[in-house]
């Protein structure tokens, strides 16, 4: 027997103790964990958002990413040049002590099988990676799942990414490297990823662009591991490297010897011993840092960990997601039937909506909306009627000429008749009225506009709101809506227009206010005639109500000022009261109208535009939009994979229990 067959088998006995204590002291503990895990990527829990652990082996192109995982599965990959890795690569491998022969099974495009053997596994992949990712040099997101059963291998799941390349070659896109670097980083980003980073010792480590990507996402290395390759290519300087560690590789470094050539697994395993043990410098590097055996249990138990660490946490967002689509799909309508149970679903749709314009229009509760200010609908509305009340004078208008009680006196003029000296005519104080009140009628106009133009919108939003699963019958909704407001705006211009009339058509009020003022202001009339009569007195006089007034250009007309300063105080004093009843007829009038529209028009109106013609709105909600179908069915789907998922995850909680403990 020769020297390298008696280290071969000294070293092969070695390994299968090692082996057999590895696997006695981690398979009760580690492989259900590991096939639960498995379960849920193979059930596509990731599609609701759901990280799962993952170990993800990166590496630049030509790193030796493929030897280490071949060395680690004992079967040949896919070699050649450029990328040999085109699609992820999900590497599940599962020691199976009495396996006679190795079972080997690749999964793909939704769920498709294939069982292979390791002479032809290589072939295998190359055949599923053309199919998903085209027979060029192109890459996919898309992945392969191989499945190794085989005895002596570690507990382990890993996914191979492609290597990183700048440089396009001949048949691959333009943008490889943003597409590499894509997936890559959607791999590693999740704080639930272990990066196992494969760097080649005959480079500088921090030049690497794997190093670059892992850093940007794991800047302290908290959850990266890298493997070390080619140590017997570049031995100089390779202790330095690893312990001096210039790229913060928290989870730290292990050296490995490949196959090289036409050597078995076996074979390789014992040269690697051999180089680390008498190589003059590798031989110095920490036995724990060296060997596929050393790298093997160093992923076994930092898997281990990371899923016993991250299940509470999958759990809950397990629970959470299945919450959350439960309710969901029970808020979404029921599936209508015939057009009886449309039109029980469009009653109900009526009831939602008529009770929240209640809460927002009526009773100034704004609780669905609490951060939206447009939704307070009644202290808007209450707003629109302080502006509108401030925009009506509180002062009578006055009159293009500015001379003071020049409008009065020259009405006076114009209805004075044959009748007893010193009287007052009714037809002055009117014309008067008539032509004050003019000047203000647009306002309320304005008014009754601006407010049902914005509770038109509330109406339409919240109506939008509560039927945006029967996009069908929207546009009928809105129809309604704008022919209900259209009656509103006309009755709204009607009551404005009677309010001015009732205003111009007579005189008339019994506030006491009226008498009150009048008196005020009657209280200076002595005062004024005095200065309008006595020429040797200024003619400048301040008085309460209008303050300082000229009142020179009366004094040949004292009869006919006496008359219009009485009719000014009349006014005046009349002028409060119009104003409001303008103001309190009105509000009162919309208030009314908005009751009214929640209480009996809104619902008068809808059942009206959708209730005739033989019910056709109704048998438009029989249906389905696209999109609430669609909607429909993911949130089945979701519910179905988030149900399976929380078995998959509640039997191996249940046995962590039992335990006492986790990994």
């Amino acid at each position: 027997m020769s020297d390298l067959q008696m280290v071969l088998s000294d070293t092969t006995a070695a390994s299968a103790v090692t082996g057999s204590a590895i696997a006695a002291s981690y398979n009760d503990q580690i492989r259900p964990l590991l096939d639960a895990v498995d379960r849920l990527r193979h059930l596509k829990v990731t599609q609701e958002g759901i990280q799962l652990p993952t170990i993800v082996v990166v590496g630049d192109q030509s790193s030796g990413k493929s030897s280490v995982l071949e060395s680690l599965a004992g079967i040949s990959l896919p070699r050649g040049q450029g990328i040999c890795t085109r699609v992820p690569l999900v590497m599940r491998l599962q020691d199976d002590p009495a396996a006679d022969s190795p079972v080997l099974q690749l999964e793909y495009s939704n769920g498709r099988v294939v069982t292979t053997t390791e002479a032809n596994v290589a072939d295998a992949i190359n055949a599923a990676t053309a199919e998903i990712a085209g027979s060029g040099k192109g890459i996919s997101d898309a992945p392969i799942t191989l499945v190794v059963r085989k005895r002596g291998v570690p507990d382990l799941t890993l996914v191979d990414l492609p290597g990183i390349t700048r440089v396009p070659v001949q048949g691959q896109p333009d943008d490889i490297y943003d597409q590499i670097a894509r997936i890559i980083r959607e791999y590693i980003a999740p704080k639930e990823s272990i990066i196992l980073n494969v760097l080649s010792a005959t480079v500088d480590f921090p030049t690497c662009e794997s190093i670059r990507m892992s850093q940007q996402v794991d800047r302290t290395g908290e959850r990266t591991l890298a493997v070390v390759t080619k140590v017997d290519k570049a031995p100089e300087g390779l202790l330095e490297k690893v312990t001096m560690d210039d790229v913060n590789i928290g989870l730290g470094y292990v050296c490995v010897r490949n196959r090289i050539g036409e050597e078995t697994y076996d074979q390789a395993r014992v040269e690697e011993e051999r180089l680390f043990k008498y190589h003059p410098l590798l031989s110095k590097i920490d036995k724990d840092m060296v060997g596929i055996p050393v790298l093997a249990q160093r992923l076994v138990q930092i898997q281990a960990t990371i899923i016993a660490k991250c299940l509470p946490d999958i759990v809950r967002q397990i629970n959470d997601r299945l919450s959350r689509s439960s309710t969901e799909l029970d808020q979404m309508p029921p599936d209508l039937n015939n057009v009886a149970d449309a039109v029980r679903e469009f009653f109900h749709i009526l009831k939602l909506v008529c009770a929240s314009l209640e809460k927002i229009l009526v009773r100034s509760e704004f609780d669905e909306y609490p951060d939206d200010s447009h939704f307070h609908a009644t202290a808007r509305i209450a707003e629109m009627f302080d502006r509108y009340a401030k925009k009506l004078p509180a002062q009578i208008p006055k009159g293009s000429d500015q001379l003071f009680l020049m409008e009065e006196m020259r009405v006076l003029e114009e209805t004075k008749g044959i009748n007893l000296p010193n009287f007052l005519p009714r037809s002055a104080f009117l014309v008067l009225l008539k032509k004050k009140v003019d000047t203000v009628m647009q306002v309320p106009h304005d008014l009754v506009n601006e407010v049902w133009n914005y509770v038109e919108d509330i109406v339409v939003k919240v109506l939008m709101q509560h039927s945006d699963n029967f996009p069908q019958v929207q546009s009928a909704c809105r129809r309604a809506v704008q022919g209900m407001f259209e009656k509103a705006r006309a009755r709204s211009a009607q009551h404005v227009k009677e309010l001015i009339e009732m205003e111009k058509v007579a005189d008339y009020t019994a506030n006491p206010d009226y008498m009150k003022t009048w008196s005020e202001i009657m209280q200076c009339h002595d005062r004024f005639m005095k200065a309008v009569e006595d020429k040797s007195k200024s003619a400048k006089i301040t008085l309460e109500f209008f303050g300082e007034v000229d009142v020179s250009h009366m004094r040949a007309h004292a009869d006919l000022a006496r008359q219009a300063f009485d009719l000014r105080a009349r006014l005046t004093a009349y002028w409060k009261s119009i104003m409001l009843r303008l103001i309190d007829g009105l509000a009162l009038h919309i208030l009314l109208g908005v009751k009214r529209l929640v209480e009996n028009d809104l619902e008068e109106e809808l059942a009206n535009e959708l209730l005739r013609n033989k019910m056709a709105g109704m048998e438009r909600m029989l249906t389905p939009s696209p999109s609430s179908g669609t909607k429909r069915e993911r949130l089945k789907k979701s519910i179905v994979l988030l149900r399976q998922s929380k078995e998959v995850v509640g039997s191996i909680m249940d046995r962590i229990c039992a335990s006492g403990e986790l990994v």
